[in-house]
């Protein structure tokens, strides 16, 4: 059976318009389906734990909404072995992009019903799990901006949800501080002046379509680690277009680390979001989850 919990509100609205696309296709196709309403994503996850508690085992759950709504639902699907399958109906969608998920909804629910199960890691921060991305410095400053704008909502519905994350940097960088950040990872500690963002990433996009870090996978066990730090506030507008192909890597005042755990600690605290949505701020600690949620997978 599949279980389609729609979050009416992912992408400023476009939750329940994916859904009006999508309905009418299982009915034609005569597919067996439930279908549960969810007005945010605390809401989601409230009725993921209900459906997984009813009957974990013949249960495929299907997400209609954005990174958030995932994020939300993930801790209840830890330790059960309930498929997860996703709808592409966020601002960034930067899970499906990287599973190869097509954002147009028929072609999201094909992919869905010709996939396979695979089992892939997740990131943890105190009670918190995320799929893809953990920014900490600027990068959480903008989320929160993105997240308060009134733009936001203007940007999805013209298909630009990406545009919301760089009008809110360009709108940040002109008052954010950098600080000085001690990282521990694994058994190895090493300390950065001047640090502007560092993102732990088990995906390598983020920020709908951003590529922070190329190397990352999320069936390897480890976090790809990024810090950008010691250059100028004109430099990091200079380098940060790169960032769409993934080639600031190789600029000088940009450092990959790889490791299973990683502690921050900051000057001054630096906030933190998780998948687009604000988690808490330094000082803070993540470590990967390997293998620990089946998602549907087409690849």
């Amino acid at each position: 059976m599949y279980n389609f919990v729609v979050n009416k509100m992912a992408g400023n609205g476009k939750g329940k318009k994916v859904w009006k696309a999508v309905e009418p296709l299982l009915q034609r196709q005569q597919i067996g389906y439930h279908v549960e309403f969810s007005v945010n994503s605390a809401h989601a996850a409230d009725l993921v734990r209900q459906l997984v508690a009813k009957d974990c085992n013949r249960t495929v759950l299907v997400i209609v909404g954005g990174d958030g709504t995932l994020q939300s639902v993930i801790p209840e699907l830890i330790g059960y072995n309930v498929p997860l399958g996703i709808i592409p109906a966020g601002t960034g969608n930067d899970f499906a992009r990287a599973l190869g998920i097509p954002l147009h909804p028929k072609k999201a629910l094909d992919y869905l019903f010709e996939g396979g199960i695979k089992k892939i890691d997740v990131a943890k921060t105190g009670d918190k799990y995320c799929l893809t991305v953990v920014g900490i410095g600027i990068d959480g400053k903008v989320a929160q901006t993105v997240n308060d704008s009134g733009y936001k909502k203007w940007f999805n519905f013209f298909r630009l949800g990406h545009l919301s994350y760089v009008l809110s940097l360009l709108q940040v960088l002109l008052r954010y501080r950098p600080v000085t950040a001690t990282l521990k990872v694994d058994e190895t500690e090493m300390t950065f002046s001047n640090v502007w963002l560092i993102a732990a990433a088990n995906f390598p996009n983020y920020g709908g379509g951003m590529v922070i870090c190329p190397g990352a996978s999320y069936s390897d066990g480890v976090l790809d680690i990024c810090i950008v730090h010691g250059i100028s506030r004109f430099e990091l507008v200079r380098v940060f277009p790169l960032v769409f192909k993934g080639k600031h890597i190789s600029h000088s005042g940009v450092s990959i680390l790889r490791g299973k755990e990683v502690k921050v600690v900051s000057s001054s605290p630096m906030i933190a979001h998780g998948d687009g949505e604000i988690i808490g701020q330094t000082p803070i600690e993540i470590d990967i989850r390997k293998e620990a949620v089946p998602v549907i997978f087409n690849g």
